[in-house]
């Protein structure tokens, strides 16, 4: 669904590129990287899922799931990332045209594990929200997936869902490793694009997890081959909160100690 009609109808009014976006959504930080390589001027709205902006009446009258990253260009509504970057990297662009389809579905459908093994491995590192803060989201969100997502985790998302989600996720990353093994410099070969814009992020998010990327070399000298591009930094480390960051390093090392980190699930040690 490239473009869906806003019920915010100022929306259509709209001149340039405008992206609502949160600082650390992986979803967000690979449209500002494809914002940064194509040098595009653009409006940042950012939207603070901490104090859950995105449950805001105002703010699903943008994205109806309310989900980041929404983007506007010209009056014109998408709200999925991937269809996202492909509308403003541009039909003809190298970024779009050396894209493989294939690659970029699967970089979407790994965004739902992704989502969970970071709640999991970085955002328990914090203090649950409040009672009142609880409550306040489930009656302000109209997402019940997302809604049902939150209570999961409050609960604990249990031992067989986490391994899961993280034999998937080594699934796709040597996946990606093979793809690499012919020497090509890119996942989709000798030239950059939305391919790997699309993976940046998630190989990102796991490293700050602790995932075990010695085990697929190629994807690392790949991942230290494209980190540093200017939009890497530009678009990801530059939003990116140190602070927040040192937490999560604080915690992945906590976890580490106790035998309870990411290598300890779905087979990485076998």
């Amino acid at each position: 669904m490239p473009e869906i009609e806003p019920k915010d109808r100022s929306l259509k009014a709209l001149k340039g590129l405008h992206l609502w976006h949160a600082p650390m959504s992986s979803c967000s930080q690979r449209v500002r990287i494809v914002i940064e390589e194509t040098g595009r001027a653009w409006e940042s709205h950012p939207i603070d899922l901490e104090k859950d902006e995105h449950a805001t009446e105002a703010y699903q009258a943008i994205h109806p799931k309310g989900l980041v990253p929404a983007l506007v260009d010209d009056g014109r509504l998408m709200i999925e990332s991937i269809d996202i970057i492909q509308h403003v990297a541009g039909q003809g662009s190298e970024l779009l045209e050396n894209a493989e389809a294939d690659l970029l579905e699967r970089a979407n459908a790994a965004q739902a594990d992704l989502k969970l093994l970071t709640f999991e491995f970085l955002f328990r590192a914090g203090p649950p929200p409040s009672t009142e803060q609880v409550a306040a989201f489930e009656d302000g969100h109209r997402n019940d997936w997302l809604k049902q997502f939150r209570r999961d985790f409050a609960q604990g998302f249990g031992r067989e869902r986490i391994d899961a989600a993280v034999r998937r996720t080594a699934e796709g990353f040597r996946h990606l490793d093979a793809l690499l093994a012919d020497g090509r410099p890119f996942l989709s070969g000798e030239t950059f694009s939305l391919s790997d814009v699309a993976w940046m992020p998630n190989v990102h998010r796991f490293a700050l997890m602790g995932w075990p990327f010695e085990q697929t070399p190629r994807l690392q000298d790949w991942f230290d081959r494209v980190s540093r591009r200017p939009s890497y930094g530009a678009a990801l480390l530059a939003w990116q909160n140190e602070e927040v960051a040192g937490v999560f390093a604080e915690y992945t090392r906590t976890r580490r100690a106790e035998g309870t980190d990411i290598r300890t699930y779905g087979g990485l040690q076998s």
